[in-house]
């Protein structure tokens, strides 16, 4: 018998920043699947996730916590055993349940299983898994770790991959390690992704409701994009980026990076091709939807774990309280969601666990830190949260609509007005003691053990 609860499909990426996406204006990259989705629901444009790196952003969004409050500050987190996910309750409320991509719930435990479906994850509420590894953690194995590298083990190209991850890995990542990727386009991790998410779709009885959440794994560095769709931004003409002029806390300047403008521009072009090919994937998973008859009945939630500097600053990569590092792509689509709306509220990546709770109609979960913005999708509400946070071990920071604090744990406080000096350049703090205090307190507020509630 077929259901008519709605089925849910939650598409997230890997460091992909907020401004890098057609919906927000970036004109140089072509996303047209992504933006055809915000076109039909909403694009949120102020979301921020709870930890700018990838195991505590995905451990938040799973149990519904601030990451840092569970102990979950860096890559060697697990998602603490004793944590109800929002795959439990979905799966108890009678939701098939499955992952097709990267989950990093216990990143240091590195082997996935040949089928990509190791006995935890039952535990965490999947019924129908297919767990993959990230790039670097299936190139940087001499064994395959999990269903990608056995995969390509078996059409003889691990050994190739391997060995090209290898020599990335010496060059550093970044500099002098942004060449296109060895592999042929129907080889490459995200197009591996995204066709098992699509055969996952085509293949899931309809008898019960679904949940299905698909994560790619790029466009996370190194940037290495297949040769097809690296030549189609080989000569693109990329933003500039934005440089401080100003002295950093000592931490992150240790982190800066010595490209030259063309190398940076290099690194760009490379990710926005990246970005191309997933978007192109989501276009194939949305077009299995299509198949299935099963669009009209599916709520899409595209999102990302967290962002990339990309030059920005001279830095790369995440981890740092920055605009283009903590602030993430949102957009929402399903039943009775207006079309063609962008919403400027204020929302934490974690928000996304109660809110597909509420969509498949759970009563709200206890003592989480969450909070549903379920309302924002019905367009009953504009706002949502007067501040988000987020943190990891070298920094914490509260951000409103205008400003924003960071608290470096080296001793160093920042404010920043966001209207006046969206690019975060000049530290306004000595000047605002008042505005400092009041965030300090609410930023305490936030993490403190008290801090739980419902949602």
């Amino acid at each position: 018998m077929t259901q008519t609860r709605p089925n849910i499909l939650l598409i997230m990426d890997d460091q992909h920043r907020h401004d890098y996406l057609g919906a927000a204006g970036a004109e140089f990259l072509n996303t047209p699947n992504l933006d055809r989705l915000s076109e039909r629901g909403v694009h949120f444009t102020q979301c921020t996730t709870n930890c700018p790196v990838c195991a505590p952003s995905r451990i938040g969004l799973a149990s519904g916590f601030q990451p840092s409050r569970i102990g979950s500050t860096g890559n060697d987190s697990y998602l603490p055993a004793n944590m109800t996910t929002y795959y439990q309750r979905l799966r108890d409320a009678g939701y098939r349940v499955g992952c097709v991509g990267k989950l990093d719930l216990a990143k240091p435990d590195g082997y996935n299983g040949r089928d990509g479906d190791r006995p935890r994850l039952f535990g965490w509420g999947f019924t129908h898994p297919v767990e993959v590894e990230g790039k670097m953690h299936a190139g940087m194995s001499d064994l395959p770790q999990g269903p990608y590298g056995f995969w390509l083990e078996e059409q003889e190209l691990y050994q190739k991959f391997r060995d090209d991850y290898r020599l990335r890995g010496e060059r550093g990542w970044i500099k002098n390690a942004s060449h296109d990727s060895v592999l042929p386009t129907e080889a490459f991790a995200d197009t591996y992704i995204g066709r098992r998410s699509a055969d996952w779709i085509s293949q899931i009885p309809d008898d019960y409701p679904w949940h299905l959440f698909v994560s790619f794994v790029g466009p996370h560095d190194p940037f290495d994009p297949p040769t097809e769709y690296a030549d189609r931004y080989r000569n693109a003409e990329m933003p500039l980026a934005v440089e401080s002029g100003r002295h950093e806390p000592a931490w992150v300047e240790a982190r800066r990076l010595d490209l030259t403008a063309e190398e940076v521009t290099e690194t760009r072009r490379q990710y926005c091709a990246s970005t191309e090919l997933i978007d192109h994937q989501i276009g194939m998973i949305l077009e299995a939807l299509d198949r299935r008859g099963m669009r009209d009945n599916t709520y899409i939630i595209f999102a990302s774990d967290h962002g990339e500097m990309l030059g920005d600053r001279g830095q790369y990569t995440k981890s740092l309280p920055y605009e283009a590092s903590v602030r993430v792509p949102l957009i929402a689509a399903g039943p009775g969601i207006q079309p063609g709306r962008t919403s400027d509220a204020l929302i934490e990546l974690i928000d996304l666990n109660p809110t597909i709770c509420a969509i498949a109609g759970l009563v709200p979960q206890g003592q989480i830190d969450a909070r549903s913005f379920n309302t924002l999708l019905s367009g009953s509400k504009d706002d949502h949260r007067t501040e988000t946070v987020s943190a990891i071990r070298n920094f914490r920071m509260i951000r409103t609509h205008q400003y924003k604090l960071i608290q470096h744990y080296n001793g160093i406080t920042e404010l920043f007005d966001l209207v006046e000096d969206p690019h975060e350049l000049s530290n306004v703090a000595p000047r605002h003691p008042e505005m400092v205090r009041d965030l300090m307190q609410r930023m305490s507020s936030r993490f403190s053990a008290e801090a739980g509630r419902g949602a």
